[in-house]
C-alpha cells in the first residue's frame, strides 16, 4: 500500500518537473547554433529539445541493433543467447505437451498412442527419467515385453531412476514366473528404498515361498521399524516365521535348535495352534510334561483344535481311558460349548465305554451343525448302545455327504489345506490360513464315493435288512464298520494322533 502511494507521488512529481522545465525552456530567449563546416543550424529552444530527444533515440536504437547483431553472431556460433533460450523454451513446451498427451493416452487405454507421444517427448525434452518410464508403461500395456525391458534397463543408468527400473524389472520377472531373479531384484529394490511398502510385501512373500525364514524375519522387522505394520500383527507373523524355521531345523535333525525355535514361536503367539503343538511335543521329548500341558491349555483357551487334543494325549500315552478322561478335564473345562470340545468329550467317553455320557456330550450337535466327524461319532454311539445295523449305516451314509467341518482355509482365496502351512499353496499369500469352515459350503471326504458300497452293502434295494448270516460273516462286517468309523473320524491323521482312538486301542 505504501509502495503504491510512493510510486504515485513520484510519478506526479516527475510530471510536474517536466512541465516546469518545458515552461522554462519556452520562456528562454535565444537558441542553439550548430555549425557543420560551412553549414550552420540555428535551433530554437523547443527545436533543440526535440533534437536532443531524437539523438538519444538514435543512439538507443543503434545500441539495440548492435546487440541484436552480436546475439545473432553468438547464436550462429552455438552460444547460449536469448534467441537460443526462446527456442529451448519452445521445445520444452512441446515436449511437456507430448508427455502430458502420452500420460492421458495411457490412462485412457491407448498404449500405442502413449508410446508415440513418449517418443516425441523424448525428442524434445531429453529427459529419459520421464520419457523412458512412460514408454516402458506403454510397452507393458500393449504387451511388448521386450520394449518394456529395454526401457527399464535404460532407467538403471541414472541414479535418480534406478529404483524405478529395478522395480519394473522385478514386476516383469514376477509376471514371467521367474521368482529367483525377481527375489534378487526385490532385495536390490529393498536396499534402495527400504520404506517402500510394495517392495517389502513382495520380498517377504518371495522369501517365505523360498523358505528363507531368516531373511523374511529381517524384512518383517524392517516393516515394523518403518511403521508399515502394527506391532500385534508383527508378533503374529514373526511367530509364523519362527515356527517355519523350527520345522526346517527339525527336518535337519537339530533337536535343540528346533526346540528353541518352537518355544520362541509359541512365546510370540501363544494362540498359534501349530506352534503350540510343536512346542508341546518338544517339551514332551525333553521330559517336561507340565510345561507341555500348560502350553496346550493356553492355546485351547484361544481356539480348540484336534491337533491340540492329540498333543495333550501324547503327554501320557499309556494311560487308561478312565484316567485319560479325568486328565482331559483340565482341557475340556475351557470352551465347553465349542463343537470341538463336545466332540472330544464324546470320543473320550466312547473310549471309556460310557455311551450315554458320550450322547449327552454330543447333545444336538449332529443335527444343528452336522459334520463328518459328528455323524460318525453318533454312529459309534449307536453301535455301542446296541442299535441295529441299519441305524448305524444310516448315520454313516449321512457322514459321507456331510460337510467336512473346520479346516485350514486361506482367507484370501478360500482354498482348503490338509495341514497348516505358512504360505497358501493356491495363491501364495503369507499367513492367511485360519481354522474355520469353508465359506463355499460342504467339502466331502476324499474317497467318499468309494465308501458307499461298504455302507449300503448290508441293505436291500427296498431298504429292508438282509437275513442273518453266519457268525464269522457278522464279525467281519462289524470290523469293517469299525474301520469305517475310524477312517471317517480322522481322514487325514494317523490313528495315534487321536486321543480317543489311542485310548480305545489300549482298552
Amino acid at each position: 500500500m505504501l509502495w503504491s502511494l510512493l510510486k504515485i507521488v513520484l510519478f506526479v512529481a516527475a510530471i510536474a518537473l517536466l512541465t516546469l522545465g518545458a515552461g522554462a525552456l519556452m520562456e528562454t530567449e535565444g537558441g542553439v547554433r550548430i555549425a557543420l563546416g560551412a553549414t550552420e543550424f540555428n535551433l530554437g529552444p523547443l527545436q533543440a529539445a526535440l533534437a536532443l530527444i531524437a539523438l538519444v533515440l538514435a543512439v538507443w536504437l543503434g545500441l539495440k541493433l548492435a546487440g541484436l547483431l552480436v546475439a545473432i553472431y553468438h547464436f550462429l556460433n552455438g552460444d547460449e543467447t536469448a534467441i537460443s533460450r526462446w527456442f529451448d523454451r519452445r521445445r520444452e513446451r512441446k515436449g511437456y505437451d507430448a508427455l502430458a498427451e502420452g500420460m492421458m493416452a495411457l490412462a485412457e487405454g491407448e498404449p500405442r498412442l502413449a508410446a508415440a507421444r513418449a517418443a516425441k517427448a523424448e525428442k524434445y525434452l531429453n529427459r529419459p527419467e520421464l520419457t523412458s518410464l512412460l514408454a516402458a508403461q506403454a510397452a507393458e500395456a500393449s504387451g511388448d515385453k521386450r520394449q518394456a525391458l529395454t526401457m527399464y534397463k535404460r532407467l538403471l543408468a541414472d541414479e535418480r531412476t534406478r529404483f524405478v527400473g529395478v522395480r519394473g524389472l522385478m514386476r516383469q520377472k514376477l509376471a514371467e514366473g521367474d521368482t529367483d531373479t525377481a527375489m534378487k531384484l526385490a532385495e536390490k529394490a529393498f536396499a534402495l528404498k527400504p520404506r517402500h511398502g510394495e517392495v517389502q510385501d513382495t520380498l517377504l512373500r518371495l522369501q517365505a515361498e523360498k523358505g528363507d525364514w531368516e531373511g523374511a524375519r529381517k524384512t518383517l522387522n524392517a516393516k515394523l521399524r518403518y511403521g508399515a505394520l502394527p506391532r500385534d500383527v508383527y508378533r503374529r507373523r514373526d511367530a509364523v516365521l519362527a515356527l517355519s524355521q523350527a520345522r526346517d531345523v527339525i527336518a535337519e535333525g537339530k533337536s535343540i535348535e528346533a526346540r528353541e525355535a518352537a518355544i520362541e514361536a509359541n512365546r510370540l503367539s501363544p494362540d498359534l495352534v501349530p506352534a503350540a503343538v510343536l512346542t508341546a511335543r518338544s517339551y514332551i521329548e525333553d521330559g517336561k510334561p507340565k510345561y507341555a500341558a500348560r502350553v496346550i491349555v493356553k492355546a485351547w483357551q484361544a481356539q480348540p483344535h484336534p491337533e491340540l487334543a492329540a498333543a495333550f494325549a501324547a503327554i501320557v500315552p499309556d494311560e487308561s481311558p478312565e484316567a485319560r478322561l479325568k486328565r482331559f478335564r483340565a482341557l475340556t473345562r475351557h470352551q465347553p460349548e465349542s463343537p470341538e470340545t463336545r466332540m472330544l468329550l464324546a470320543e473320550l467317553h466312547i473310549a471309556a465305554g460310557d455311551f450315554a455320557a458320550a450322547r449327552k456330550a454330543m447333545g444336538d450337535l449332529a443335527e444343528e451343525r452336522p459334520s463328518q466327524r459328528a455323524l460318525t461319532l453318533m454312529a459309534a454311539i449307536e453301535r455301542g448302545e446296541g442299535a441295529e445295523d441299519s441305524v448305524v449305516r444310516a448315520w454313516l451314509a449321512r457322514a459321507v455327504t456331510a460337510p467336512r467341518g473346520p479346516q485350514w482355509i486361506c482367507e484370501n482365496c478360500n482354498h482348503a489345506h490338509a495341514h497348516w502351512v505358512p504360505v497358501c499353496e493356491h495363491c501364495g499369500s503369507f499367513d492367511t490360513l485360519s481354522w474355520k469352515e469353508p465359506e463355499a459350503g460342504e467339502v466331502a471326504l476324499p474317497g467318499s464315493a468309494d465308501m458307499l458300497p461298504l455302507i449300503v452293502a448290508g441293505t436291500k434295494d427296498e431298504g429292508t435288512p438282509l437275513p442273518e448270516e453266519k457268525e464269522e460273516k457278522e464279525a467281519q462286517e462289524s470290523q469293517e464298520e469299525k474301520a469305517l468309523i475310524i477312517e471317517a473320524e480322522a481322514p487325514e491323521k494317523a490313528p495315534a494322533d487321536n486321543p480317543a482312538e489311542a485310548s480305545a486301542g489300549e482298552k
